[in-house]
């Protein structure tokens, strides 16, 4: 069967996106299967290219298999309160489990090893365990060799090596390693994969520092959770969402990327396939204020710091001051590429690294960006002056081009168009503003910015509503419905229970929702460039319980939020879609989901009382 045939969507060398967790170190991840076998894992940070990407190519990606040699069922959770995966085995002859977890290193040399650590035990019985440590560097595009040293093997490539260390015997096989071994009641052995070279000696990791590391990472991630002051209702699973947003967190910047993987699709076979692996300006208003709410105000600063540091508001190009995206190091430059050497995850290709997106006009990312501001100097530290200049200057920006076609939020690729939610955003751009400068007193062009304003406003309520549906509408003088209209009473641009509001909120409810699971709109009737249709976006689902609270439907939206947390994985994470049949779909996990999340959560609470 070739790659693009329809069947191969069943493909069982893959396991489903849902079936994985998660563990880092504040500069990576890798993706750990419940089967046991890590197949996503970038070195030595989010964007790098891949050591292992068997979900993206199941024979030539390059994994890292750590299971039960004997038929086994198994379970996957989290350590309470932490980021350190437990992946249990049950087998006829006995128990066994793999501690999955990345040390957060203090020290920053040590930091550069990104040492993954991988100890396996037998608690009940005896079971019998094999692993192959398959590593394919640069996205399987570079070459490399393998030698043995003291204590393990050394993985070698043009561009980056590894160091295996183990505490049984492995063997070399061709470009891979191998070990078979057997552990009785009690007893456990020790893998550690660790970045060399550049002055990092390899290292081993013996079974007592792999306990001491365990501990002093168990510490870690409940000494981090202890800050957050969230008391209301759903609180693990608001913690589970803060404690995967810091694993998204990259800490030598404070950018926090969209989601840690690259080409995920959005729907099997389809063409929908992006690289994530960046900071999104849109997501700056929402990781403010769920950082903010749960009191991890450390993390906000982060944040708006990589805003200051890397965001350059007074310089302009072509689509204006701001990019929709930037590098997690503050990079602008961000070439698309398709690897055409990989098959894709379920042969949906093509693969993908780079976002040509970032190149595209979105206005809503100058509403997303300076309400974040707004918060932050509402909540964390008052806006500094340097940066209120640069923020006018962003603001007469908006006043001069708010008035045109965009790509939009959802960043299509069929060409320009005036949508309402665009518009939306650039008034909650110079609103924001104005409440800043009015709060403040500090110097602002009011009645030219509130001009402004004003005339976005009466242009949305004049050519955004659609009569003949009774609801606000995608773009202007259409009849299309478009789930980021849900924003409009969360961004204070209307009450929520406005009577126009009501009504949209009801035609929404009857065209894009099915069972508490939000479509963004309908590609049929609103084409985007794209092939193909798409699954529900948990953000808008999100988004869709939060509208309800606000409105006063708060039995409704409670059922819908709760209706929601049935269809997180088994770890309570979430991907930026739900396919037809409950599935996960596209990068895995998704920041922006876990915040709107973390926002609904927040504010049914409040509303539940």
């Amino acid at each position: 069967m070739t790659p693009g045939e329809p069947g191969h969507s069943g493909d069982s060398r893959y396991l489903p996106i849902g079936d994985h967790g998660l563990i880092g170190d504040l500069r990576t991840v890798a993706l750990v299967g419940t089967n046991g076998t890590i197949d996503w894992y970038c070195c030595p940070r989010f964007d790098a290219p891949s050591v292992f990407a068997s979900i993206l190519d199941a024979d030539r990606g390059g994994s890292f298999e750590l299971a039960a040699d004997t038929p086994a069922r198994t379970k996957q959770f989290y350590f309470p309160d932490t980021n350190v995966l437990i992946t249990r085995f049950f087998a006829d002859d006995g128990v066994g489990e793999i501690q999955d977890f990345m040390p957060v290193a203090d020290d920053s040399r040590e930091a550069d090893r990104h040492r993954m650590i991988r100890r396996v035990s037998c608690v009940r019985g005896t079971l019998p365990f094999r692993a192959r440590v398959a590593p394919r560097f640069d996205y399987a595009r570079q070459p490399h060799t393998v030698r043995e040293e003291t204590g393990g093997l050394l993985f070698e490539s043009p561009v980056l090596s590894l160091s295996l260390s183990s505490s049984v015997p492995i063997e070399t096989d061709g470009q891979d390693a191998r070990a078979r071994f057997v552990l009785d009641e009690g007893e456990q052995a020790v893998f550690a994969l660790d970045r060399v070279g550049d002055g990092l000696p390899s290292r081993g990791c013996p079974l007592e520092e792999a306990e001491r590391e365990f501990a002093a990472t168990v510490r870690y991630w409940r000494r981090w959770l202890s800050a957050s002051r969230y008391r209301g209702r759903w609180r693990e699973v608001v913690h589970r969402s803060a404690l995967t947003l810091k694993l998204l967190t990259y800490a030598p910047t404070g950018g926090i990327v969209a989601a840690p993987t690259t080409s995920l699709p959005e729907r099997i076979g389809g063409e929908r396939n992006w690289d994530y692996r960046y900071v999104w300006i849109r997501d700056a208003a929402f990781c403010v204020y769920a950082l903010l709410r749960l009191g991890f105000t450390d993390e906000a600063e982060a944040f708006m710091n990589f805003l200051s540091t890397h965001v350059p508001l007074s310089s302009d190009s072509g689509t204006g001051p701001l990019q929709i995206m930037y590098g997690i190091d503050g990079r602008s430059e961000l070439p698309e590429e398709e690897l055409h050497h990989l098959e894709g995850y379920r042969a949906s290709a093509p693969v993908r690294i780079g976002n040509a997106a970032a190149d595209q006009l979105q206005l809503d990312i100058y509403g997303a960006l300076i309400d974040s501001i707004y918060l932050y100097n509402k909540w964390g530290d008052p806006i500094a002056s340097d940066r209120w200049d640069e923020l006018c200057t962003l603001v007469e920006w908006v006043c001069l081009h708010w008035d045109q076609p965009d790509e939009g939020i959802w960043e299509t690729r069929g060409g320009r168009r005036n949508f309402v939610y665009s518009r939306l955003m650039c008034w909650v751009a110079i609103e924001r503003a104005m409440r800043v400068a009015i709060q403040r007193g500090l110097p602002a062009d009011i009645p030219r910015w509130r001009e402004a304003r004003d005339a976005i406003y009466r242009q949305i309520m004049r050519r955004g509503w659609s009569a003949e549906l009774g609801a606000f509408v995608q773009q202007f003088d259409e009849d299309v419905l478009d789930a980021s209209i849900l924003m409009m009473p969360l961004a204070k641009f209307v009450s929520p229970t406005d009577p126009k509001w009501l009504s949209t909120l009801d035609a929404l409810g009857d065209g894009l929702v099915s069972d508490s699971l939000v479509y963004r709109y309908d590609p049929e009737i609103s084409p985007d460039g794209l092939r193909g249709p798409e699954g529900t976006f948990s953000i808008c689902s999100f988004w869709y319980v939060e509208a309800l609270a606000r409105a006063g439907r708060v039995d409704e939206a409670r059922l819908a939020f709760e209706k929601m947390l049935t269809y997180a994985n088994h770890l309570g994470l979430y991907a930026e879609e739900i396919g037809h049949t409950g599935e996960q779909l596209g990068n895995f996990p998704q920041a922006i989901t876990h915040l709107a999340l973390i926002s609904a959560a927040f504010n049914l609470d409040h509303a539940l009382g």
